[in-house]
């Protein structure tokens, strides 16, 4: 008889079934999305068709794409992060990794397919007259769309050949980077790109990719391994349980985001085709988030009595809902949000994202303080950075450890400035003036870091986070100690290799086509700007950072750095105001700024503010760096002075007496044999 433990050969029988029906229901759900929202109508006469098979097949081959690169997603999850291992992946971990090859294959298959029916049905023409290879190679090199699912492709092919070879945790760790960025770039060609206040709603899609393939994906092969009854199923779900209630926290929000973008107004839920769409997805999520409830009440700790039936009868009604959830959202992409067609952007509304702020006028530039642009990733990022800061403060207080106010304060005030510096007028105009923009660039990489270094998140989170019991698998603190001291961090926290990169930065970016290119994207400004706040991170972490690293230079190493990267900083600033060439011509030359007389002004006063702005966090620096030195001394002292009141053999002290007195009695032993040799 079977129990609780074991599993029911029937059972294991039952989970390709399940797999199959996830995909069968993903794939009706989109074609009767499809068809509500009237993307299969009639053909009109005299109004070229793509015909039934693009007409049908896209949205099939999408879902197909989607429900693979899901399952890739999911297996390299399992395999890099959910099961525990050490460097060399286990024999359960490599079967894992033929799963993710294999779905590998079928995602750049199904996405070459999604290519070729997406030209045919933007050029409304039947495949087999359009499909050559001259056409489908002039679409992915002209088309933001066919550059798109070109890479989608690409990367697909590349973790497909790589999985074949994986054999360390870190190979399994970057095919799983790889494998979420693959899912990202038709997030920023498709109808979000195409709205009004695109930044938005392109960010807010693509934490919404990320959410999705994380949550369902990672499900999907925590019900295969407990399905296989394998032995660390349970370490698995255990680890899996948090990150998908921040992927369904993710989900959530950015959906709303990214809805509150497309909709006119509130009432288009209820009277448009595309927000009846948008309800019923709103309803799945609903279901999804109440059977989440019911894991961590019931089914998730009936796991630690070794009791699976429940959890695995759960875990497969769930997956099949986030199947029609996935159905739902293919559809949702195939229907115009109401006023889309309606909808006319001029040539600046296109690149900005938004309309032409008004002037800046005389000071004191009122605009910039109400100018506010919503942004997802800083504001998801800042508000989870907060919590996870404050909840990590509760716990040590819970227990009865002190943490310094101060540094919570001086996080929370890092996190607002970046809040200031990216969604309000200093964003705005920073896309409009260089003179913003490197305001901007100067808060994110020389102000903010000085107060989130400070604020020592790496220090609080090993103090917050339970070490793992000895014999067991290790968890994110062990994790977190690990990046700390590998030799990755090694090198780059190295002083030199530091101030290079924090310097050798802005000379990349706007002295080389790089700034021009970045600022046509809204994912190159991202990236732009993010790249500032890191390397600001690590300059500042090198010179006056409390966590622990790899390396901790002298305080008088630090200081020497210190003064030896400011020069170049200046240099830089100079050459702004002192330079004759327009730094990003074209991008500012297509901007309507008719406010904007004399370009090149704007670029000195851009010079002059990263000069200004530059001297007071170096003040403050140097400030902060005399009074960790002073307070350092201090405790040596103290220290030294505990040793010599305990009388510690290994006090300095002690052992400097201890020195004296054997030459002392080296000599006195001299003295007293050399009679005896005399005679």
């Amino acid at each position: 008889m079977a129990t609780e433990t074991t599993i029911e050969p029937r059972r294991l029988h039952r989970l390709p079934l399940v797999l199959a029906a996830s995909l069968g229901l993903a794939v009706a759900v989109t074609v009767l999305a499809v068809r509500a929202s009237g993307g299969t109508g009639a053909a009109v006469p005299g109004i070229p068709d793509a015909g039934a098979l693009t007409t049908w097949g896209l949205p099939v081959a999408r879902t197909v794409t989607d429900a693979s690169a899901v399952a890739t997603v999911g297996a390299l999850l399992l395999v890099a992060v959910l099961l525990p291992g050490g460097k060399r992946l286990g024999t359960t971990q490599l079967c894992y990794l033929n799963w993710a090859a294999v779905s590998a294959a079928l995602w750049a298959v199904a996405s070459a397919a999604t290519l070729v029916l997406t030209l045919a049905d933007l050029f409304a023409q039947p495949v087999g007259e359009i499909a050559s290879p001259a056409v489908v190679a002039d679409f992915v090199i002209t088309d933001a769309q066919g550059r798109s699912y070109a890479l989608m492709t690409a990367a697909a092919g590349a973790i497909a050949t790589l999985c074949l070879g994986i054999g360390t945790a870190h190979w399994a760790r970057l095919a799983l980077g790889m494998a979420v960025a693959g899912m990202l770039p038709p997030a920023f060609t498709g109808h979000s790109s195409a709205a009004g206040n695109h930044d938005t709603a392109v960010t807010s899609l693509a934490l919404h990719l990320v959410g999705v393939v994380v949550w369902v994906g990672g499900l999907a092969f925590v019900l295969i391994a407990a399905a296989r009854w394998e032995k660390q199923a349970t370490d698995a779900v255990r680890r899996f349980s948090p990150l998908a209630g921040w992927a369904l926290i993710a989900v959530a929000a950015s959906g709303l985001v990214n809805a509150a973008v497309r909709l006119p107004s509130p009432a288009e839920v209820f009277t448009s085709r595309y927000g009846a769409m948008l309800l019923a997805k709103t309803v799945a999520l609903a279901a999804l988030c109440g059977i989440g409830w019911w894991h961590r009440r019931r089914t998730l700790p009936a796991l630690e009595s070794g009791t699976w039936r429940a959890f695995v009868r759960l875990a497969a009604g769930e997956l099949l809902l986030m199947a029609a959830a996935i159905g739902l959202a293919v559809g949702l992409s195939r229907t115009p949000a109401p006023g889309a067609a309606d909808a006319s952007l001029s040539p600046t509304e296109e690149l900005l994202g938004f309309s032409m702020p008004p002037p800046l006028g005389d000071f004191p530039w009122t605009p910039l303080f109400t100018q506010w642009h919503f942004d997802p990733l800083f504001a998801f990022g800042t508000a989870a950075a907060a919590l996870l800061y404050l909840a990590g403060v509760r716990k040590l207080r819970a227990r009865g450890d002190k943490w310094p106010v101060g540094r919570t304060i001086s996080w929370l005030l890092g996190l607002a400035v970046t809040v200031l510096a990216t969604m309000s007028g200093l964003a705005t105009y920073g896309k409009v003036l260089f003179s913003v923009h490197m305001g901007q660039h100067m808060i994110l990489a020389m102000t903010v870091p000085i107060l989130l270094v400070l604020g020592a998140p790496a220090t609080l989170a090993l103090r917050a986070l339970p070490a793992a019991p000895k014999g067991e698998p290790g968890g994110p603190r062990e994790l977190l100690l690990r990046l700390l001291h590998s030799r990755y961090v090694k090198v780059i926290s190295h002083p030199v290799v530091a101030s290079v990169l924090f310097v050798g930065s802005a000379f990349a970016v706007y002295y080389t086509s790089l700034f021009e290119t970045l600022m046509r994207s809204h994912l190159g400004h991202m990236v732009m700007l993010v790249h500032f706040l890191a390397v600001g991170l690590l300059f500042f972490w090198v010179i006056i950072g409390i966590d622990p690293g790899p390396r901790r230079p002298p305080h008088l190493g630090r200081l020497f750095a210190l003064i030896l990267t400011m020069p170049f900083h200046s240099w830089f600033s100079v050459s702004l105001m002192s330079s004759t060439h327009l730094i990003g011509e074209g991008w500012w030359s297509q901007l309507d700024r008719p406010w904007v007389a004399y370009p090149m002004d704007d670029q000195y006063d851009a010079g002059a503010i990263a000069w200004a702005t530059g001297d007071i966090p170096v003040l403050i620096t140097t400030i902060i760096l005399a009074i960790q030195w002073v307070r350092s001394d201090q405790r040596e002292a103290r220290r030294v002075d505990r040793q010599i009141e305990r009388g510690d053999a290994g006090d300095p002290l002690a052992a400097y007496n201890a020195y004296l007195a054997s030459l002392h009695a080296r000599d006195r032993h001299a003295a007293n044999t050399r009679p005896t040799e005399e005679s």
